[in-house]
């Protein structure tokens, strides 16, 4: 029988802590939700390595250490409503329910949504409310959002995402520039965004947020 909770405890101990990310909630969320029921059944054994969780093509569940340090930079507030784009399993909404007042989570795999949709409501978050629908449109009708965090790497960001944003809110996303990956959050102020950098980390870029590549004659 493996002792997952064990594994939780290494995992913030390990990974999280030594990360600089010392915001009590998040730290407890972290050491609540059971990662393991929030990715397949056939990665249960790896779910606390330090690494990103492939899970197809422009897909992963991030790993601990990234995830942790990009919602220290957003700083969720209790009173706030967070969009989750790429949920894959559930987990990053999981462990956001803890954290913001609601959460709106989107994913596009229909298979994940539904996955999602079980671990979660088994979890007890009945605060985080799981929509199927491209990630690249968000969840426009729920909005406006006060934090957006988008799960995976991106070159360019859509429009209809920081649309999706309140006057005030803060957006964090993983820019690949090349190998490079970089964290910054965007701060939305009078309807601009202006963005700041937080760390380097690296994740595969989401299906619909590569750069256009121009054909060269």
């Amino acid at each position: 029988m493996t002792d997952y909770a064990r594994r939780r405890t290494m995992m913030v101990d390990t990974q999280v802590r030594p990360a600089d990310v010392t915001k009590f909630p998040i730290i407890e969320a972290m050491l609540s939700v059971p990662r393991e029921d929030f990715v397949p059944d056939s990665m249960r054994e790896a779910a606390y390595i330090g690494e990103n969780l492939d899970i197809g093509p422009g897909r992963a569940i991030l790993e601990p250490r990234t995830l942790a340090k990009m919602l220290d930079a957003v700083a969720v507030q209790p009173d706030e409503l967070a969009l989750n784009i790429g949920a894959a399993y559930g987990y990053s909404a999981a462990v956001l329910s803890q954290l913001a007042e609601a959460v709106v989570a989107v994913e596009e795999d229909p298979e994940m949504s539904r996955e999602a949709e079980s671990a979660l409501a088994e979890y007890g978050a009945d605060n985080v409310a799981v929509v199927e629908a491209p990630l690249t449109e968000g969840a426009p009708k729920h909005g406006p959002y006060d934090v957006i965090v988008i799960e995976g790497a991106v070159e360019d960001l859509p429009q209809a995402l920081t649309d999706q944003l309140a006057d005030g809110g803060r957006i964090v996303a993983l820019f690949m520039e090349g190998a490079l990956g970089v964290c910054r959050v965007g701060y939305k102020v009078d309807g601009a965004l202006s963005w700041r950098f937080e760390f380097n980390a690296g994740a595969p870029v989401l299906p619909g947020f590569a750069k256009e590549t121009a054909f060269q004659f």
